[in-house]
């Protein structure tokens, strides 16, 4: 019995955990001034929809598709809406025409928000996003976006805010990669 009671407190702490650290996020999110996210969901970040879409003071759009999703976040920032995109790092291979077109030539400054599964940090990483996982930073560095990974919560809407603050300045896409703490 006493195990059973231990799981369930270790499950219960781990919820809370993971709930507390959507709500940081979103609430980086929007201290950093982001009031648009397009997204295509992943499981790693999936606390963070509910509440954006929850939010009145944020637009959520969903995507068919990670290239989509980045399209409809850059016309929302060139229509004045400080646009950002949530989806898992595999969104990057997909989406990787318009961001260097939109993003990079054009010089629309949006926010990645990726589930960075199958990296190193990745605390779920499988064999089957190893790969993936392997070349996400590469691909990052070959389109010429800056990023950063996120393995914990310290600092968290300090980093979303210099994130936001880069894209906009470089005029140009700027990536946080989220594993550890945020993958578990």
């Amino acid at each position: 019995m006493d195990l059973i009671l231990s799981v369930q407190h270790y499950v219960h702490e781990f919820e809370k955990m993971k709930n507390e650290l959507a709500q940081r996020l979103v609430r980086g999110l929007k201290d950093a001034g982001v009031d648009f996210v397009s997204y295509l969901p992943e499981t790693r970040l999936s606390q963070i929809v509910p509440l954006i879409r929850d939010d009145p003071a944020m637009e959520l759009i969903p995507a068919s598709s990670e290239q989509e999703a980045v399209t409809i976040a850059v016309g929302a920032t060139l229509g004045g809406k400080q646009g950002a995109v949530y989806m898992e790092n595999t969104g990057v291979y997909v989406s990787s025409y318009s961001l260097l077109v939109t993003g990079k030539q054009l010089g629309v400054p949006i926010l990645l928000v990726i589930g960075y599964l199958g990296g190193v940090p990745d605390q779920r990483n499988s064999f089957l996003y190893a790969t993936i996982g392997k070349h996400t930073v590469p691909v990052l560095e070959g389109l010429g976006i800056e990023y950063q990974i996120i393995e914990d919560g310290q600092k968290l809407e300090n980093k979303i805010r210099d994130a936001v603050r880069a894209a906009n300045a470089q005029r140009a896409p700027y990536a946080l990669l989220f594993a550890g703490e945020f993958s578990e």
